[in-house]
């Protein structure tokens, strides 16, 4: 059977594809794809930044210190880690903190990056307990991996992969954690799922993530997102909490840590040409939000 499209460039049926439009599937494929490169591209580059001696930063615009990312974990938590894995601290809060981490549980940390969380969380829960850090991109790892050796931390382990597709099996952790990192996946419902399918029954969900408070204009979003890299992605409020449910998780809960405001837009997309009532428009429309459920027993 010829499954050849006709003259008239019309696709002959189901079994052929129509070369010149690709289908909705293959379309989100690539820009998947793309997005996946983008992020792999920023944190590989902060990764060697800071392997160089210098400090990390949440993207193109955003400074070194800013408001997302400044006074996030306390001189008692940070002392005794290596000084690389405070400087490539790219997150937007504590998530190791507000988890409540108990003795003996094992915990996984989504985009673990330089591993702040990772060695934070394996202190937290002791030696009877073991944290997972989780990251697709070869610089970090390596990063973190240098770091879990300068540290002497043996519960900890580093795994390369995509958080969309976790390489752990079902119902193997007790606190799924991560830090500013959700909102930069391109699928980010299939993240949640993954993140309920390896909980245990009963287990937590328990991150920092940037969210949206309010609806924005289209334009003054995406001026947004393109100058200052650590707001991309993010999800509204409503949304994330949808999402959440929809993946199977309970007692959902979405709380402000940090609502950024006017001055702190300015700081933030420092040249974008942004105009005072694109500036009045950003004013408290993005959180760092600490977002937590659970997995029903």
């Amino acid at each position: 059977m010829d499954t050849q499209s006709n003259e008239g460039g019309e696709c002959c049926g189901g079994n052929c594809a129509c070369k010149d439009e690709p289908t909705k599937e293959g379309a989100l494929q690539v820009a998947h794809s793309e997005i996946r490169t983008a992020v792999r591209e920023r944190y590989a580059s902060a990764a060697r930044e800071v392997a160089g001696g210098g400090s990390g930063c949440c993207g193109d615009a955003c400074g070194c210190s800013d408001p997302v990312s400044d006074n996030l974990y306390t001189r008692e938590e940070t002392a005794g880690l290596p000084e690389a894995a405070v400087r490539a601290s790219l997150g937007c809060g504590n998530p190791t903190l507000l988890a409540e981490l108990d003795e003996g549980e094992t915990v996984l940390d989504l985009g673990s990056g330089g591993g702040i969380d990772v060695l934070l969380s394996a202190r937290r829960v002791g030696p009877a307990g073991f944290a997972f850090g989780l990251d697709m991109t070869d610089e970090m790892l390596s990063l973190s991996r240098e770091n879990q050796r300068k540290s002497g931390m043996s519960n900890v382990e580093f795994l390369k992969g995509e958080i969309e597709a976790i390489p752990l099996p079902d119902d193997r952790i007790d606190v799924v954690i991560s830090n500013c990192v959700i909102n930069l996946s391109a699928d980010k419902g299939r993240v949640l799922r993954e993140a309920f399918r390896v909980l245990k029954p009963a287990g937590r969900f328990a991150v920092s993530d940037i969210v949206v408070r309010k609806p924005l204009p289209a334009t003054v979003r995406r001026d947004a997102e393109l100058w200052a890299g650590c707001m991309a992605g993010a999800l509204e409020e409503w949304t994330y909490r949808g999402l959440l449910e929809e993946a199977g998780f309970v007692d959902v809960e979405i709380v402000p840590t940090r609502v950024y405001t006017r001055d702190d837009a300015r700081s933030l997309m420092a040249g974008s040409g942004l105009s005072a009532e694109d500036l009045d428009a950003v004013d408290g429309a993005f959180m760092s939000a600490f977002v937590r459920a659970r997995k029903p027993e």
